[in-house]
């Protein structure tokens, strides 16, 4: 009988892991990087750096001060002309206001003589006309008024005017006495006497008076207006009848 043999299969060895047992002889990340989540290698992260905050340069107050001043002053200006305006339609649709009138109706001359000295002597008395056409309005001249007679730019003699209070719709009739000396007379009187040859003398008499506006129970501060009147006389000397050929004034008012 044959002997069986029990063929028994060489043991098979393992075949050794090549890739565990090779090393790595460079690291798979990089040093200074970080795995992502799906294991994949990111980019390093740059070093910290400190930043500097970026100041900007404020303007200068200087300038912010000048544009707030600018604009209160418009404000201001605007404010005023409103203002102004809305009281100039009260007065105006409401008084209906209409200027006074004027006119130099008489002149007689009390002395007009030629001195010694070379200066000339004047007395003058004007007889002036004012009339109020105002059915609203009263007008009251106060003191501090000044009314000149004027020859060729020279005064002759001056005045004052009378105070009194004048109502609506009135007409007043002034008496104003005047009295003057001009020096140095020589060249104004040659003038005068050649003028008078003509038949007319030019003379211009101004009137500046302070008065208060009474609107109703309001009176409104005061105000300086100018009357001027241009005035033709027929001759300039004492003790004669002056005639005034024609008269012409104006009235403007001056704050």
């Amino acid at each position: 009988m044959a002997d069986h043999q029990r063929i028994h299969p060489d043991p098979v060895e393992p075949t050794p892991d090549i890739e565990s047992q090779q090393k790595p002889t460079v690291p798979l990340v990089p040093r200074g990087s970080s795995r992502s989540e799906n294991g994949h290698p990111t980019q390093p992260y740059p070093p910290f750096q400190r930043t500097i905050p970026v100041q900007y340069s404020k303007p200068p107050k200087k300038k912010n001060w000048c544009r707030r001043c600018l604009c209160c002053t418009l404000c201001v200006v605007l404010t005023l002309v409103i203002v102004i305006g809305v009281l100039a339609a009260i007065v105006y649709f409401g008084f209906d206001p209409k200027l006074p009138k004027y006119s130099v109706d008489g002149m007689t001359i009390t002395q007009f003589s030629f001195n010694t000295d070379n200066s000339l002597s004047a007395q003058f008395n004007v007889n002036i006309t004012a009339r109020n056409p105002n059915t609203k309005i009263g007008i009251s001249y106060e003191g501090g008024s000044k009314l000149t007679v004027i020859y060729m730019g020279t005064v002759l003699c001056e005045g004052s005017w009378p105070k009194f209070y004048q109502g609506h719709r009135n007409t007043t009739v002034l008496n104003v006495p005047l009295t003057g000396q001009t020096q140095d007379a020589t060249g104004l009187l040659s003038s005068l006497q050649a003028q008078q040859q003509t038949g007319t003398v030019p003379l211009v008499l101004r009137a500046k008076v302070p008065v208060r506006i009474k609107l109703g129970k309001l009176k409104l501060p005061k105000w300086k207006p100018v009357v001027r009147c241009r005035v033709n006389v027929n001759t300039l000397s004492a003790d004669n009848v002056i005639r005034i050929m024609d008269s012409s004034c104006s009235f403007k008012f001056k704050l």
